[in-house]
């Protein structure tokens, strides 16, 4: 194993050997590995086992400086001709191909000017032993500095960036980025933050089929799989079911999970698979009780976003810059028609039970006339009854129009949600006039029968909040591995 200075002369002319985990005869108390984002100046002097990606070397005359990298953290390294490296060290560590996972032995050291290039900018290893644990392949299919870079940053000196298409076919590779890490890691805690939120508020998290015997918008926008000697389809939410349990006495029920939609839309918000984060709870009183409760319950996410997430977030603008995320408490709320009103003022041509759309540029409409009020996060409540889901329940005061809401971040619907109807009777109307086959959603109706409370919810679309959060432009940034009518691999 070619690993420190006592190897090396034997070593230096002939390629570089690997150790593999397997081999190891080390236990986990001879090497108490040290993590990248804590080194800070409260390490100085101290010998220490790290392990990590190269992410860059430089060979210098009888020294090599490489940048080590763990998720979105990195810190400069060196290996330098002394007592501790001879000059085959220093070559057999310059030529260590990028990417390779290796483990060093080294001194932390304070350095006296700041290394703006790394995240830990106040040490730098001095490196006395190096193992490489596993050997990337020299040629990369991008490479992550190129990734990252803001889009015409470095132009004038040739220096590349890596357009969209290309980083998705190399997903794993762009997932090491600085950015990638941070973006995933802060979506990791949107669902953390959801789940926190809505566990102290009494609510229950459940699992729902995905499999289901009926379009549940109602629509032909659903993905029919052959399921034995029939037809199925994948659900489009979990909302036949959130209902079902709430008919079921759970009161307030919450689930994270995926949801598919075959629309043919090629833009950058809409993708045919996505994460979900839906909620449905019963109310007393009124259905403005539920739009209070998710209003609430995302507001505790913005929260706890700005609160904990500040590495991750300003990791991001580095690559993407955007305004910090604001909203009020409490969340504001318009009518559907005081949007509309709005809208035409601002010369926006659209009817009165017209849905907003983008093909109508209504949302950057929107966005621009809601700045007014100073918050990225609104609501739009009592949508038009013609352009919602049959199980919406009309507004008892005016027919048209429905006890239904959307919710936007940005100037863009991250949900849509409502108070459903709990009268079999109604839902059997609305379900025939939508033209749905009563007999596959025989079960769902047939769950109001037996008395049932009323109640609301809605479904978040997680990719979306995540990129309007961090005031991204394209939804395929927010998904690992994105699905959209053009893309089913990696």
């Amino acid at each position: 194993i070619a690993c420190d200075n006592s190897r090396m002369n034997e070593a230096a002319d002939r390629p570089v050997e690997v150790i593999h985990l397997s081999g190891c005869s080390f236990s986990s108390s001879d090497r108490a590995l040290v993590r990248v984002q804590d080194l800070t100046p409260e390490k100085a002097d101290q010998l220490i086992w790290l392990r990590a990606r190269i992410h860059t070397s430089r060979a210098k005359g009888k020294q090599c400086f490489l940048v080590l990298r763990q998720q979105q953290f990195n810190v400069q390294a060196l290996v330098a001709v002394g007592d501790c490296a001879s000059k085959q060290m220093v070559k057999f560590a310059a030529n260590i191909t990028k990417e390779s996972i290796v483990d060093v032995e080294a001194l932390v050291r304070k350095v006296e000017q700041k290394i703006e290039s790394c995240s830990q900018q106040d040490v730098e290893l001095h490196i006395e032993r190096i193992f490489v644990i596993s050997q990337a392949e020299p040629r990369l299919p991008l490479q992550l500095d190129d990734a990252v870079r803001p889009d015409g940053e470095g132009e004038e000196e040739g220096r590349a960036t890596v357009n969209q298409d290309t980083k998705l076919d190399n997903r794993v590779i762009d997932l090491r980025t600085t950015t990638s890490q941070a973006i995933f890691r802060l979506q990791s805690g949107v669902c953390q933050l959801f789940r926190d939120t809505l566990t102290k508020k009494g609510f229950v998290e459940i699992q729902t089929p995905k499999i289901i015997s009926a379009a549940s918008e109602g629509g032909a926008n659903v993905f029919t799989v052959s399921y034995f000697k029939t037809s199925a389809y994948l659900a489009q939410s979990p909302q036949l079911y959130k209902q079902m349990c709430i008919c079921a006495d759970f009161d307030k029920v919450f689930c994270v999970g995926p949801v598919f939609r075959a629309e043919d839309s090629n833009t950058h918000r809409h993708l045919t698979e996505f994460v979900g984060l839906d909620i449905e709870l019963a109310f007393n009183y009124h259905y403005h009780e539920v739009i209070d409760s998710i209003t609430d319950t995302m507001v505790q996410i913005f929260k706890g976003l700005r609160d904990n997430f500040q590495t991750e977030i300003q990791t991001v603008n580095k690559q993407f810059p955007s305004e910090p995320f604001k909203f009020l408490e409490p969340t504001l709320r318009l009518e559907y028609t005081e949007a509309v009103a709005m809208l035409r003022e601002a010369g926006v041509e659209m009817g009165d039970e017209d849905d907003l759309s983008p093909q109508n540029v209504t949302y950057n409409c929107i966005c621009t006339h809601f700045s007014q009020y100073d918050t990225d996060f609104y609501v739009l409540d009592k949508y038009p009854l013609a352009v919602r889901p049959f199980y919406t329940m009309p507004d008892p005061n005016n027919p048209k129009y429905s006890n239904s809401y959307d919710m936007f971040m940005r100037g863009e619907e991250i949900l849509s949600g409502a108070q459903r109807i709990h009268n079999a009777q109604l839902l059997t109307e609305r379900a025939i006039h939508h033209q749905i086959d009563l007999e596959k959603i025989k079960a769902y109706i047939d769950s109001f029968r037996y008395g049932a409370p009323p109640h609301g919810g809605g479904g978040i679309g997680l990719e979306r909040v995540c990129m309007l959060y961090l005031g991204l432009h394209n939804v395929r940034q927010t998904s690992m591995f994105p699905r959209d009518p053009k893309r089913l691999t990696p």
